[in-house]
């Protein structure tokens, strides 16, 4: 079916059918295609723990030290 034809028949439909395909057609967008959303800040927030030692000197440098 080509947009002309699927424009064609919606056209000829009255308007109150016309509105519950246009509300079908939102709702099947929403469903299938996802969106895009960015993480909010925070969100990792207790996913990991610090040592309390972290800031503490590395025994591996110690000679350059």
């Amino acid at each position: 079916m080509t947009s002309l034809n699927l424009y064609t028949q919606f056209s000829s439909l009255p308007i109150s059918i016309q509105n519950e395909l246009i509300h079908y057609l939102e709702f099947l967008v929403e469903k299938n295609i996802p969106k895009k959303t960015h993480p909010k800040a925070g969100f990792m927030k207790g996913s990991f723990i610090m040592k309390d030692d972290f800031n503490e000197p590395l025994d591996d440098f110690k000679e350059y030290m």
